[in-house]
């Protein structure tokens, strides 16, 4: 039986998100949504619907934020956030590179003042897996479906220019399809191939969602299949060479 064609489409119309806002309902209000559904969803979004921002006048920066903003040019107060929720500071300058608890990797720990009011500041949600799975059962509440979730947010990436979309959470599916044992056409075994999907459908929805004032934030991916894999997306201190080239610095 021949399979439906994937289809991919934005969610234009939200209004713009408050704190306490039910996300799930507002978006099931703009779209249909149908079971097996990959839902992604701008973390930035999720972040003020739930209140994980902070007025830049609330914060005291220290004595290591204002040594760091002194050399970046940012201010102290943003660099305090970027700081109090990171786990770990793997480069200082020309940018702040940081480890979030959560294992994600990220510039300026995904701080951001971008589609917020002035002095306010979006912070990542502190647990992007719970926030996904979160999600996932508002649209089952709110929708009567059984979809996908994908909270995204926009990351540089190293030896290459740009930004794209990467997945920081996730549920309902795999992060990494395995291809290892498998064998490609000419009967080779596939010995080191895991394909980051989530990062890959989280790249084409920031696409659609766009930046700046496009007013997106929210995509749907329909007909995807399933796939088998693994979620342990991220290198462990000791599998990252990248991670120890720069501790050695």
């Amino acid at each position: 039986m021949r399979e439906e064609p994937i289809t991919v489409f934005g969610v234009p119309g939200l209004p713009l998100i408050q704190e306490g806002d039910d996300l799930c309902v507002l978006i099931a209000e703009q779209t249909s949504l149908a079971d097996g559904d990959i839902v992604c969803i701008a973390s930035s979004v999720y972040s003020k619907a739930k209140g994980y921002t902070r007025f830049l006048a609330d914060i005291t920066p220290g004595e290591r934020a204002t040594r760091i903003a002194g050399r970046t040019r940012e201010d102290p107060r943003f660099i305090q956030a970027v700081l109090d929720a990171s786990c770990d500071i793997l480069l200082e300058y020309p940018f702040v590179l940081c480890e979030l608890s959560c294992g994600h990797v990220g510039v300026r720990a995904g701080v951001d003042q971008s589609n917020i009011e002035d002095e306010k500041i979006i912070l990542l949600p502190p647990d992007p897996m719970a926030a996904a799975a979160d999600l996932r059962e508002g649209f089952r509440s709110s929708a009567g479906k059984d979809v996908r979730v994908i909270v995204t947010d926009t990351c540089g990436r190293s030896f290459r220019r740009g930004q794209t979309g990467h997945a920081i959470g996730w549920s309902g599916m795999p992060a990494i399809r395995d291809f290892r044992g498998d064998h490609d056409l000419f009967g080779h075994e596939l010995k080191i191939t895991e394909e980051a999907v989530v990062d890959e459908i989280a790249g084409f929805a920031n696409f659609v969602m766009g930046e700046s004032n496009n007013a997106v934030p929210v995509v749907v991916i329909r007909n995807c299949p399933a796939w088998t894999g693994h979620d342990i997306l991220y290198f462990t201190p000791e599998e990252d060479i990248i991670r120890k080239r720069l501790k050695d610095r």
